[in-house]
């Protein structure tokens, strides 16, 4: 009992009992970190004006810096305590992206009001492990979001959304850097969007989960996987959409259906719409990777793309939804990509936003989409 107590009370006294950050009433954010025996302190976020940031030290030890007035947001930073990278102690709150963890708050706002938990019926998130045989796996996983009211009312059937992570993420993504089952719950709530089952699948095929989530999988993440971008997850996913038809109360037609993902998962979502025209009435390209060379033994997935599409838009989708950022490097190709569109008088839906490849637009861009859907 004394080793614990004295645990504890060491982990008070190097933390100064700080609270950090600590948003002010002006907008701003408070950050501080007790290190006294430290010669530097940074700070860099998604809101530091040019990268790393010096902290300055007082009299007790404490590192400190205020910022400027913060957007409504999901926001993401890192200290530097002598060049070395570390999250803030006095927030437990983490996120991982592929390989790398950050502490995270939010600042409320109109643009961030469907990120927060609020006092609305939520929804339920599963981990849930299905049968991928063209992936000569007898079990992967996905993340099911179901709505609220899905297991009280054992008749009703329900739409799917299909949603695909970028390279590099992986089944829990979408639910913890994207926010998915906090703007599902509200947009529910709040009547703008249908009830739905949202399937969150992870995009790499020799993955069978998160990495650390399954036998053999304690290794360090990278940003490209194996079997992610020649054609094992398009050529696998009318297995997984099978199975959750048999195994959720789903409306099982494309009037019912939808896809969407961003960049990798734009990528597959549209390949995998364009090679299964009758499946998705619903796609979504989120800052999607669109172009790829026929290759392997897949190859096939990515040939006659031009035929596919002409298949895919006779008749046209309920909805083909393109988005992406003035500054992402896939801009290009997405300008291209829609001039193909244009040029065959194919009709989609458009939105183009500040900023890169970055969460904070798909955030947006689904936010935007899943109101669309199912009407």
């Amino acid at each position: 009992m004394t080793i614990n107590a004295t645990a504890q009370e060491t982990i008070a006294v190097n933390t100064g009992d700080i609270t950090s950050p600590s948003l002010n009433n002006d907008g701003t954010a408070n950050f501080s970190i007790f290190a006294p025996e430290a010669q530097k302190v940074e700070i860099e976020g998604d809101f530091t004006p040019q990268g790393r940031t010096a902290m300055t030290k007082d009299a007790k030890g404490v590192w400190s810096w205020t910022s400027g007035v913060l957007t409504p947001e999901m926001h993401t930073y890192s200290l530097f305590v002598d060049g070395v990278r570390m999250n803030d102690p006095n927030n437990v709150y983490m996120l991982r992206d592929i390989a790398s963890y950050q502490s995270y708050f939010l600042v409320d706002g109109d643009l961030s009001a469907n990120y927060f938990v609020r006092n609305v019926k939520h929804g339920t998130v599963s981990k849930v492990w299905y049968p991928a045989p063209k992936l000569g796996m007898e079990e992967r996983r996905a993340t099911i979001y179901t709505p609220a009211g899905y297991a009280d009312n054992t008749q009703k059937r329900y739409p799917v959304l299909y949603l695909l992570h970028g390279a590099g993420g992986d089944e829990n993504a979408w639910t913890e850097l994207g926010r998915a089952a906090q703007i599902l719950d509200n947009l529910i709530a709040q009547g703008k969007a249908e009830p739905m089952i949202v399937v969150m699948p992870n995009g790499n095929g020799a993955q069978k989960a998160a990495p650390g989530e399954y036998e053999n999988a304690m290794y360090k993440p990278s940003f490209m996987n194996p079997k992610t971008m020649e054609g094992s997850i398009e050529v696998a996913f009318p297995d997984l959409v099978n199975w959750v038809d048999s195994h959720y109360r789903t409306l099982a037609d494309k009037k019912h259906r939808a896809i969407a993902g961003l960049s990798m998962g734009g990528f597959h979502s549209l390949y995998i719409s364009a090679n299964n025209p009758q499946m998705f009435g619903y796609i979504g390209l989120f800052s999607a990777a669109v172009n790829r060379q026929a290759q392997g033994e897949n190859g096939h997935i990515y040939q006659q793309l031009d035929a596919k599409l002409a298949k895919q838009f006779n008749p046209a989708p309920e909805l083909y939804f393109i988005a992406i950022g003035k500054t992402d490097f896939l801009y290009k190709d997405n300008v291209d990509f829609r001039q193909k569109l244009d040029q065959k008088g194919y009709k989609y839906e458009y939105l183009e936003t500040d900023g890169g490849h970055i969460w904070r637009n798909w955030r947006i861009y689904l936010n935007q989409f899943v109101p669309k859907l199912f009407k």
